[in-house]
């Protein structure tokens, strides 16, 4: 009688540690589940920033070659307009300087140009691109606040020579939030818009920014076709032809 009650009793003890480890493994799994769908959600995220400046660079390129196409066509017009006039006469015209084609009064940029922040009164890299809308800045610990009833955002301009820890901040209200195209995700991506004054060259001039994340890029900032209409014209050809005092 004793041994069956002995026997009992350590059926009901294994029976017991089997159920404990059994909690205790049910648990371990539901937590690295999570654990996995919390890295997927972080690479997911990265993923789709990088498709955003992505696509923001191929559209960009697709309406610069647009636009070279129409260049060629143009120049191609107008050798055939003026070729009959060089065969009217068989007496060679006297040799005469050659006319740029471009205003003497327009400031010509370069694909990159260097550019000068009025807040920061430093100076960077900045690519030039006439197939985006907007200009934007590589933007990082972006921060909102209030000031005077108003939206205002601190930030760090980052680029590939300075550490973030060194970038000073720049503080500028929220005039508007523009939606991003994102090509992963139907919604977009809403960033905020700032306007800081930026030298390049002889200009000086008030731009719009978008804040983005441009680390994928080669460059810090993007000047776009609504800072460059009306006060330049683009040779993407050349690089630097502006200086900056």
């Amino acid at each position: 009688m004793h041994k069956r009650l002995a026997l009992i009793s350590l059926i009901v003890m294994v029976s017991g540690c089997s159920t404990v480890n059994h909690q205790d493994l049910h648990q371990s799994t539901l937590t690295a589940i999570e654990q996995a769908e919390s890295r997927i959600e972080n690479r997911l995220y990265n993923l789709n920033l990088q498709l955003s400046n992505q696509t923001d660079y191929i559209d960009s390129l697709e309406l610069s070659v647009d636009t070279l196409q129409q260049q060629v066509q143009q120049l191609q017009q107008q050798k055939t307009a003026e070729a009959p006039k060089q065969t009217e006469s068989s007496t060679p015209a006297p040799v005469a300087a050659v006319a740029t084609s471009e205003p003497s009064n327009v400031t010509v940029l370069g694909a990159i140009e260097t550019v000068e922040i009025d807040s920061l009164a430093t100076q960077f890299d900045a690519r030039v691109d006439t197939g985006a809308a907007t200009s934007s800045l590589n933007a990082g610990d972006i921060q909102f606040f209030e000031r005077d009833g108003k939206e205002w955002v601190k930030f760090k301009l980052l680029s590939q020579n300075t550490k973030s820890s060194e970038s000073p901040y720049i503080e500028a209200p929220v005039i508007r939030y523009a939606k991003i195209r994102q090509s992963a995700n139907e919604k977009g991506e809403r960033r905020a818009v700032v306007e800081l004054w930026i030298k390049v060259g002889k200009i000086h001039e008030k731009a719009q920014f978008t804040l983005a994340d441009r680390s994928q890029m080669s460059h810090p900032i993007l000047l776009g076709r609504e800072f460059i209409k009306d006060i330049a014209l683009v040779d993407v050809s050349k690089q630097y032809i502006q200086k900056v005092n």
